[in-house]
Order: C-alpha cells, then structure tokens, then sequence
C-alpha cells in the first residue's frame, strides 16, 4: 500500500537575517536559510556548528544533584567501597556500563556490572540486580539509563545499606526516587541547559565532573567514542551538546578506535577512517542490541572494554553471529505479520494494527512493529505471551501521540509507559479484543486525515545550477546527521528527465535528469540520480511535459568518483517526485 506525501517546503521568515548571516560566513543563501530555520541565526552559533570543540561542553555541575552524586563518589572511592554499576539492555545502557567500568576501574577496582535479562527481569531496575549488588558488597550502586521511575527498588536497595545514584535522560513522574543523588536533565527543577542528552550522555557529564575534582578531565575525553554510539543509536535529537559530542566522538572513532569498536567496525563489514551517524544507526548498533534481544546484553559490554584486540575480535564475532539470528527471527516474524494484516485488517475501517501471537519472540516484535509502520502507515502494536500476559511494544506514525492513545484505555491495560512514538504496554489475555475495540476507537477519535499522509520536509527550494563543488563541500560539514539535524532536502521545480527511467536492484529508480534555469541559459547538465525502493514511480516520472517537480537529498556518488583530479559528482538521492503544475510567464 502506497500512501501519498505531503510536501512541506520550510518557509522563509525573515530574509535579512538570512541574507546577513550569508555575509558574515560566507556561504551561499540557501545554506543561510537552513541554518537560520535550524536556530543556527548568528555568527557564533554557526562557528560553533561548524566547529564544535571541548570549550562548547555545559558545565557538569550545573546538572542537579551533581555535586551529592560527585561527592558520594569520590567518598567511595578513597575508601575503595565496592560497587555495582546497573544499565539497560540497550545500545545507551551497554555504551553506558561499559564507560562507566573502565572509568571507576581507574580508580578503584572493587567494581561490577550487571544487565537485566529482558524477558526474565524486564526493562529497569530489577530486586534481582540489587541483590547481586547486595552479594557482591556494594554500598554504592549506579545506574545508567534506567532508574528515574524505580521507586519501589530504590527503597529496596536503601532498606539493605546500599547507597543509590541514578544517571537517566527518561522522562520522570512527579514522585521521584530516594536515591542518594538523582541526574536527569528533565527533572523540572534542573537546570542543566540542555535536556535532551543520552543515558549515556548523563553519565559522561557524571564522570566529567568526578574527573575535574580529581583534575584529569582531560582523561574522561576518551569515552567520547561509547557516547557517539549511544547518542546516535538511542535517536535523540542530534543539536546543540549532542552534535559536539557526536562531531568529536566520530573522529576519535576513526581516527584511533579502540580494539571493541575497531572489531565491531570491520565485522560489520565497513570502514575505519569514514564511519558515519547513519552506519552507526543501521549496522552497528543493531549487532549491539542482538545480544541484549536474543540473551545477555552483558556481551555487548565484554567487547566494549576490550583491551585486546584479538578477543575484541572473538566477541565481535559472537555479536555478528546472534545479529544474524535476529534478522532471521525478524524476518519470520515479518512476514508472518504481514499474512495477518492482508488477510484481517479493514483498511476502510480500522485505524490501527494491533497483532499478538504466543510464540512471537519479545526481543523482535518491536523491530517488526517500526517495519510495519513503515509499510502500511498506521500505528501499530505488536505482542506476544510473557507469564500468561499479553505484553508488547507500540509504534506511531510521525505526528501522532501514541502514548496518548494508551492512555484513553490504560483502564483496559495492565501498565504502560513509553512516549510519543514509542511505548510498551501488558494486557491480559482474556482482554485483548476488548483493548483492540477500545485502542482502535481512541486512534480515531485523536487520528487527523492529514496525519495519515506522510510527511515530507523540505528545507528549501533549489536550482540544480545552485549545486556546485563548494555548495557540496558546505553541506558534508552539516554531519553527522540525526534527529532535528536531518540531511537537507531540496526541492528542484520543472526537471527535466534526460533519459528513460530505469528499474535497477530490487525496486529502486535510476534516473538522469536536467533543469533549465534562469540563472544559467542553456539549463544544467545532465544530473544523476536515484529513489531507493520508489520503483512505483516509473510511470509518473514519464507522464509530464510541464518537467517534474523533484524532491532529494544530496549524496555523492561513489561510481562517478573516477573524474579527473578525483573529483566527484552529485547524485540526487530522490525522495519523491510528481508532474509540475508552475508554468513559467
């Protein structure tokens, strides 16, 4: 089912900002009037875009509760306290644990680290972990990524003599935990300025603190690498101290990688010295999860803090083994689902897709659930059987507020948490066509039509003459990419296509394409391009004597690098396309 886009082309608000900061730095305007539209509006917001340092860090301290969780630390270790370091299963928890292990080890050995098994624990803070932390000796326990909701075992953990210090970014209740120091940026009374730091983020600026009281902040500098893996995995929004932490943590990456992210790196089948934020999101940190969703996490960790380059290599191994296991897994499941939705769903009547089988693997139903949004566009809950419980994970489309739609029937629920895109949920068996009536019913009463059509941003309009080698070389310096901090895309009005559309790969258009253009007569040259998986659009792109109106994105091609003096072309990576309707006086 193919669903048509809305085009929503970024407006221009005010001209003479953007023409006065295309002066300042010297860059062409349409450059300007992304950087403008992204709040990057002044000199010294784009010098420190382009060039992010060390300098650009917020001080630790002005995080709540740092100076308790510092001090606490530093007391533990003088008198070399034992301590348990407790994550989540997730690429930010392992990133975290292994950062936060490697750091303390430098200072006092007595440390361990525990992950919780995803289905027999659960996601959070298990009693099962704090008695591990209770047979080891530990008095300090720290949690990473996890920890913000965890009231019950907090008090737990305090009842037994240990000590707690919580380093999340999840959103919090009203009620919060009685640890010794709590770290989260979304607390309403903190006032760290940015908020939208990773798990492992929040325990960077943890030991970054700890480390200037000790004067080696230079040293906490190294973990940059765990938290670019961790920030760009855990999809948070890539601004502001993200992208400092990020644009730096990449070079340290590919300049001088560690043996378990060097091992990860070359299993995955991909470049030292030119990783990138998207290589990072779609092939390594779904070999980091595999683990973590078919067994123990802690694996991940084991090659995280490798030292050693050859065993890097044997866990690395092990990593790319259970990541082909997953997608085994997922792909059954997939197609499996995909069988329920064409021979069950009303497409007419039914708002959303909601799908449960006893056997379906819990560590996988949520990779499905974002491929089935990805097809078939509606908000979609996939669940399997836990304990004689329905449980499950829900995905929104872009716009909607899932989170919400739960909420209208947490009463047919037994607990949910989550946020707008993303959620879990749990509901009694006997239940289930009852909370499938009511869930579908509140996705109508919240769904717009327009929100059924998705949605396409567009950052500016473009000549292709506009696209020149120094046009090119500006936009690489807008990476890494991510949320918020997206790729730009352009739209180009009355194209020309230069030659027959092709079909090549599996569904994917091949097309050359030309503009004439005012400001150059004669148009441009003939423009490569291609549209991953838009195959569908053969027919269209053919159709219209008016030109095309074309919807991209920049790349630069790899099969037309071999120019003169190395020199490399652009290729239009198409998002869309449709026949003009502008005629020109």
């Amino acid at each position: 089912m193919t669903r048509e886009n809305r085009w929503n082309v970024a407006q221009i608000e005010d001209v003479n900002l953007i023409e006065k900061l295309s002066k300042e730095i010297n860059i062409p305007l349409t450059i300007a009037k992304i950087l403008v539209n992204r709040n990057i509006d002044t000199y010294d917001k784009a010098k420190q875009y382009f060039r992010p340092n060390v300098s650009h860090f917020h001080d630790p301290f002005l995080m709540d509760g740092m100076e308790k969780a510092v001090d606490r630390t530093l007391r533990a270790i003088k008198n070399k306290e034992k301590i348990m370091i407790y994550g989540d299963y997730d690429v930010d928890g392992t990133c975290g644990v292994a950062m936060l292990y490697l750091f303390f080890m430098r200072y006092n050995p007595n440390v361990k680290y525990h992950i919780p098994d995803r289905v027999k624990e659960g996601y959070g803070v298990s009693n099962y972990g704090i008695d591990l932390a209770k047979e080891f000796g530990a008095t300090l326990m720290i949690t990473i990524d996890c920890g913000i909701t965890a009231n019950e075992q907090v008090d737990y953990a305090n009842s037994l003599g240990i000590d707690f210090i919580i380093a999340d970014h999840h959103e919090p209740t009203s009620d919060i935990p009685k640890a010794y120091a709590v770290l989260d940026p979304l607390m309403h009374f903190c006032s760290y300025p940015f908020k939208y730091l990773s798990g492992c983020g929040v325990g960077f600026k943890y030991i970054q603190a700890i480390a200037r009281k000790l004067g080696e902040e230079e040293f906490v500098y190294s973990f940059l690498d765990f938290v670019t893996l961790a920030t760009t995995a855990d999809i948070v929004p890539l601004v502001g101290e993200n992208r400092t932490l990020v644009k730096l943590g990449l070079k340290q990456i590919n300049e001088i990688p560690r043996p378990g992210i060097k091992a990860l790196i070359e299993t995955a089948g991909l470049k030292i010295e030119s990783l990138n934020s998207s290589q990072i999101v779609f092939m390594l940190a779904p070999r980091i999860n595999a683990v973590g969703r078919l067994g123990n996490a802690e694996r991940a960790v084991s090659l995280l803090i490798s030292n050693n380059y050859q065993e890097a290599m044997t866990h690395a191994q092990i990593l790319e083994e259970e990541n082909r296991n997953r997608r085994k897994i997922d792909e059954e499941i997939y197609n499996h689902a995909q069988e329920l939705v064409e021979n069950y769903l009303d497409f007419e009547n039914d708002a959303s897709i909601i799908l449960h089988q006893d056997d379906w693997h819990p560590g996988v139903i949520g990779i499905v659930a974002s491929r089935l949004v990805e097809k078939y566009y509606l908000p979609t809950i996939m669940m399997t059987t836990i304990d004689g419980v329905a449980k499950g994970s829900a995905r929104s489309i872009a716009g909607f507020d899932i989170y919400q739609a739960l909420k209208k029937v947490e009463d047919k629920l037994l607990q949910f948490g989550g946020h707008k895109y993303a959620a879990g949920l749990s509901v009694e068996l006997e239940r289930l066509d009852e909370f499938k009536l009511a869930f579908n019913h509140a996705v109508k009463e919240l769904m717009s039509e327009e929100l059924l059509k998705p949605e396409i941003k567009i950052d500016s309009e473009i000549d292709l003459t506009d696209i020149t080698p120094r046009f090119q070389r500006i936009l690489r310096e807008f990476a890494p990419f991510g949320p918020q901090n997206s790729r730009p895309v352009f739209l180009a009005q009355k194209v020309q296509i230069a030659a027959p559309p092709k079909i090549v790969g599996k569904n994917h258009l091949r097309l050359k394409v030309r503009q004439n253009s005012p400001s150059r007569q004669g148009g441009t040259d003939i423009v490569d391009a291609i549209g991953f998986n838009l195959g569908h659009l053969r027919d269209k792109a053919t159709q219209s004597s008016n030109g095309m109106d074309v919807v991209f994105s920049l790349n630069e091609s790899d099969w037309q690098s071999n120019a003169p003096n190395g020199e490399t072309f652009p290729q239009l990576k198409i998002k869309d396309l449709r026949p003009s309707i502008r005629t020109d006086s």
